[in-house]
């Protein structure tokens, strides 16, 4: 089941008629939009919402970030209230938060409290803006085939609305942003990651897979190396094709465009593939971990999304995936 919309945000005038369509077929609900609008681009819909340092324009209708960090996050820089109310701020449809869960540490560094943390500030601030924005319970679940008792626990703390599933690390290694490339490893990390990743992919744990490249934002740093995900072109088709036949989405994480990568994560070219895999659903986020980075690089996300075949892009809610046209 999924809900594909086309409505005005409640609260926001927007000039023109809108008129609704149901359309029997099984549980979608189908709404379109008719009438006068005003254009802006291609097929894009502009708006302007004030904060107290004047206007911010949005082009499209439904910008939504799924995938932010809060303090609860160990590198997170700020509350979820500060987070929301820069979302709000920026006129965005709605946001998720997703604070880290790194399963391959929950006892250690008992991972447990900052979840509980997280969800309920999310909580609290769902009641503060109430009228001005949808907040969204999430979670990155990260590593969760290296511990899946500490996978499954962090899933039972609350009714979430997202699971990102991520991997930031191999079995018995550091994250990949600490770790030095060179020649001699650099292949047999990437084999290893992509085997794993893989095994992550059909655990089934999660709703959308996060930053698919995630190596490739640290490699980027090591031009010297010449690695591009062109080189594992095959391992890639193996996972997008297993998402896909799982029904599962795949992120575009904006993150790799303020970084030296200069491209989401995954790139166009892999989101393309995705599409023509069969793939239907895309979430898109930021991967802020401080208030000014929420919805960064979200726009020009969207336009990639359309050339690469995709008409909507998903969020999720109660762990179902939503559809809203790009």
């Amino acid at each position: 089941m999924y809900l594909l919309y086309a409505l005005p945000i409640s609260g926001r005038k927007v000039c023109g008629k809108f008129s609704e369509r149901k359309v029997a077929k099984g549980q979608k609900t189908c709404y379109n939009l008719s009438g006068s609008l005003h254009k802006s681009g291609t097929g894009t819909l502009s708006r302007a919402y004030h904060s107290g340092k004047g206007a911010i324009a949005l082009k499209y209708k439904f910008i939504s970030d799924s995938h932010t960090h809060s303090e609860n996050s160990f590198d997170g820089k700020d509350s979820v209230l500060l987070l929301c109310e820069r979302a709000a701020q920026l006129g965005l449809y709605s946001l998720t938060i997703t604070d880290h869960c790194e399963c391959h540490e929950y006892y250690a560094n008992n991972v447990r409290q900052d979840i509980e943390g997280s969800v309920r500030d999310t909580l609290k601030a769902r009641g503060v803006y109430a009228d001005r924005l949808r907040i969204y319970t999430g979670i990155e679940l990260g590593q969760p085939t290296q511990d899946p008792s500490a996978a499954a626990e962090a899933l039972s703390l609350a009714e979430y609305d997202f699971v990102l599933g991520s991997l930031h690390n191999l079995r018995g290694e550091q994250d990949f942003y600490f770790l030095h490339y060179t020649a001699d490893n650099v292949h047999d990390l990437l084999d290893r990651y992509f085997e794993e990743l893989l095994e992550l992919v059909k655990s089934d744990c999660f709703d959308s897979l996060a930053h698919l490249t995630y190596p490739f934002r640290y490699v980027a740093a090591e031009p010297s190396l010449r690695i591009t995900p062109k080189d594992y072109a095959d391992q890639i088709d193996t996972v997008l094709e297993q998402l896909a036949h799982q029904q599962k989405a795949l992120e575009v994480n904006t993150s790799g465009l303020r970084q030296k990568i200069g491209v989401t994560l995954p790139d166009e070219a892999i989101l393309r593939r995705f599409h023509e895999l069969g793939g239907q659903y895309v979430t898109v986020g930021s991967d802020a971990h401080r208030w000014g980075d929420i919805a960064s690089g979200i726009e020009d996300a969207l336009p990639m999304l359309q050339r690469c075949g995709f008409s909507h892009f998903t969020v999720y809610q109660k762990r179902t995936p939503d559809l809203f046209p790009i």
